[in-house]
C-alpha cells in the first residue's frame, strides 16, 4: 500500500517511452536478430549448466551448487531487459508504463549486484579449494554455502530496496522520453523533473560499496590462490589448481571490466551510444559468455554433456 501510495503522489506520469536503437531503423530487424540468437543462447545455455549439474553427483560441490546459481542469476536479469528490446525493436508501441520501468529497474538492480557478489563468493570458494583442500568440505559444508547465497540475495534485494525508494521520491516529466533500451539509473534520472541529487549520492555510494567490497574479495583470494600456487612443488598441481580458477578469473574480468567501464563514462547526451551498447553487452552478452566459459574449460561439464548427447543418440538409433 505504501509503495502504490508513493507511485500515486511522487509522480502523476503513468507511461514512458524507450528510445532503443530507434535512430538506426535500417538496423532493427538485423539488431532483432542478433539479440534473439543471444538471448536463445543465453537460456539454452544456463538452464543446460544447471540441468547437467543437478544430474551429475560429481557436480554437486560447493564450486558447481554456486555455479548454478551464476546460471540462475543470468537467465533472470537478461530476461528483464532482453524481452522488451526485443518487443521495440520490431513493433511501433515504445512505451512502459511508470511501473513497470520502476519494476524492471528494481529487478535489474537486484539481479545485477547479487551477481556481482556470487562472483565474489566463489573467489572465496576458490581460494578454500587451493589453499586448504584437505578442509575444503569441512570449511565449506553445504548450510554455509546456502547462507553465502543467501546473503547475495538479500545485499542485491537491499541495495535495489534503497535505490528504487530514491527514485519513487522524485517527480517525472509527463511522457518521458527515456534515450535507452530499458530502464536503466541514469537514464530514468534523465526523466525526472525534481532534484535528484540525494539519489544520486545514494547510487554513488551503493555502487562503490557493492563494487569495491567485491573487488577486494576477490583480489585477496586471489593474492592468496597466486602465493599457494608458487609455493606448490609440483607442476601438475599447480596446472591443476590453476585450471580450476581460469574460467572465474576470466568471468569476473568481463563482468567487472564492463560494469567500471560504463560508470566511468559521463553522463552526456554524446555518450548515450556507448551506455546503451555496455549495458547490452552486461545485460545480454555477459549471460550467454558465462556457460560458454565455464563449460569450455571444464572438463567435468564437458564430460556430462557428451554423455547427454551419447545418450540422446543411443536411444534415437534404438
Amino acid at each position: 500500500m505504501m509503495l502504490s501510495h508513493q507511485l500515486m503522489n511522487q509522480s502523476s506520469v503513468t507511461t514512458f517511452i524507450l528510445v532503443g536503437f530507434s535512430e538506426y531503423p535500417q538496423l532493427q530487424i538485423l539488431l532483432f536478430l542478433l539479440f534473439l540468437t543471444i538471448y536463445s543462447v543465453t537460456l539454452m545455455g544456463n538452464l543446460g549448466i544447471i540441468v547437467v549439474i543437478r544430474i551429475n553427483p560429481k557436480l554437486h560441490t560447493p564450486m558447481y551448487f554456486f555455479l548454478s546459481h551464476l546460471s540462475f542469476l543470468d537467465i533472470c536479469y537478461s530476461s528483464v531487459f532482453t524481452p522488451k528490446l526485443l518487443q521495440i525493436l520490431v513493433m511501433e508501441d515504445r512505451t512502459i508504463s511508470f511501473r513497470g520501468c520502476m519494476a524492471q529497474f528494481f529487478f535489474i538492480c537486484t539481479f545485477v549486484i547479487t551477481e556481482m557478489f556470487m562472483l565474489a563468493v566463489m573467489a572465496y570458494d576458490r581460494f578454500v579449494a587451493v589453499c586448504n583442500p584437505l578442509l575444503y568440505t569441512v570449511v565449506m559444508p553445504h548450510k554455509f554455502c546456502a547462507l553465502l547465497v543467501a546473503g547475495t540475495y538479500l545485499l542485491g534485494g537491499l541495495c535495489a530496496v534503497i535505490l528504487i525508494y530514491t527514485l519513487l521520491q522524485l517527480s517525472y516529466c509527463e511522457y518521458g522520453i527515456i534515450n535507452h533500451f530499458g530502464c536503466e539509473y541514469s537514464a530514468v534520472i534523465s526523466v525526472s523533473c525534481s532534484d535528484s541529487s540525494f539519489s544520486q549520492m545514494t547510487c554513488l555510494v551503493i555502487s562503490i560499496f557493492s563494487e569495491s567490497s567485491s573487488v577486494l574479495i576477490t583480489l585477496a583470494s586471489y593474492v592468496f590462490i597466486v602465493v599457494t600456487i608458487i609455493k606448490m612443488p609440483s607442476k601438475g598441481g599447480l596446472r591443476k589448481a590453476f585450471s580450476t580458477c581460469t574460467s572465474h578469473l576470466t568471468a569476473i574480468t568481463i563482468f567487472h571490466g564492463i560494469i567500471l567501464l560504463l560508470y566511468c563514462v559521463p553522463n552526456s547526451n554524446s555518450s548515450r551510444l556507448f551506455v546503451k551498447v555496455a549495458t547490452a553487452l552486461y545485460t545480454v552478452m555477459i549471460p550467454m559468455l558465462n556457460p560458454l566459459i565455464y563449460s569450455l574449460r571444464n572438463k567435468d561439464v564437458k564430460e556430462t554433456v557428451m554423455k547427454l548427447i551419447r545418450s540422446k543418440l543411443h536411444s534415437h538409433l534404438t
